[in-house]
């Protein structure tokens, strides 16, 4: 197993101060792949299907904006994961349970992470997402250590209080303003988490309050304020403590997953704004069979609704 942590704190000491957000200007890319890492099953009724999984929401969430998925596997090597990264147009980091410092997972995300700060330093846009531990795994790259607490806010869906910066930020500003009023006091947002970044943390984190934006706050159960949404200053970064996969492709009636309209609208929007991010991207794989030989639909997801909160999961 390679160690990249090292690695990506360097850079991101080096990168973090650097200029503004600038977009690679090239034709709009109307054909994009975003890759989903897949992370390290953790569930002794699911090990009979595989040794990772991705849940098949997220490939949803993700095809739903306009792009098709490629699952990205552990444990592969350096050059492995290279030529990978120059093929896909961004990379989703999913929720989970995986362990922020010592999983192959978040190996495998420091290095995609240290690789897009360098692509997108010289005008190479790369977007990356991260969705609840996908959120909190993206600070600790970011911060160099593990800042996470008790911030439990368990099966139950808020409205988001939105900072000043998010009326402008990348993530919500094209959002019409009825449902940026909806998002602010219905509860549109479902959380499945016991731990994330308290506000006061971030905000007197040097590295994590130069390198991210803080767009949104919700208060825990135990009343410590947590960032809820986020978004790179200068990278196209961007993370969501909340899951918004799940208004759309989770069904499960003992969760509390957000289904209203305007809980469906939210979603829709992500979905298209990410993937949007991925067309600004340029990179392709080298030849038509190698894309079709990499793409989800190689594989068949497995029911999984009598064992787990997910309808399906893709195995690996």
């Amino acid at each position: 197993m390679l160690d990249f942590s090292a690695l990506v704190y360097a850079s991101v000491v080096v990168l973090c101060s650097a200029g503004p957000l600038l977009k690679h200007r090239h034709e709009e890319n109307n054909r994009p792949i975003i890759g989903i890492l897949t992370q390290e099953v953790d569930d002794d009724y699911m090990k009979r299907f595989g040794k990772t999984y991705i849940p098949s929401s997220y490939v949803s969430y993700i095809e739903s904006g306009g792009a098709r998925v490629t699952p990205i596997r552990l444990n592969q090597s350096l050059a492995e994961h290279e030529k990978i990264f120059r093929s896909i147009n961004g990379l989703l980091l999913i929720g989970g349970t995986a362990n922020l410092e010592t999983s192959d997972f978040a190996h495998t995300a420091g290095l995609y992470f240290r690789l897009a700060l360098e692509a997108n330093d010289v005008g190479d846009y790369f977007p990356i997402w991260g969705t609840c531990l996908g959120l909190q795994l993206l600070t600790v790259l970011v911060a160099g250590e593990n800042l996470l607490s008790k911030t439990t806010a368990e099966n139950v869906a808020y409205p988001l209080n939105f900072s000043s910066e998010a009326a402008t930020s990348r993530m919500f500003k094209g959002f019409p303003s009825d449902l940026r009023k909806a998002l602010s006091e219905e509860p549109l947002t479902g959380n499945f988490h016991h731990y994330g970044v308290t506000k006061e943390t971030f905000m007197g984190n040097e590295k994590l309050n130069g390198f991210f934006s803080i767009l949104s706050t919700n208060v825990a159960e135990n009343g410590a304020v947590f960032v809820s949404s986020m978004e790179g200053r200068k990278y196209p970064f961007y993370g969501v403590q909340w899951h918004p996969e799940v208004n759309c492709f989770q069904w499960n009636p003992r969760y509390n997953f957000p289904h209203s309209n305007n809980a469906v609208h939210v979603s829709s929007l992500l979905a298209q704004f990410f993937v949007n991010e991925g067309r600004q991207s340029s990179h392709h794989f080298s030849v038509v069979a190698e894309e079709s030989r990499a793409l989800i639909y190689n594989y068949n997801p497995v029911y999984v609704g009598n064992i787990s909160s997910y309808e399906k999961c893709y195995f690996f």
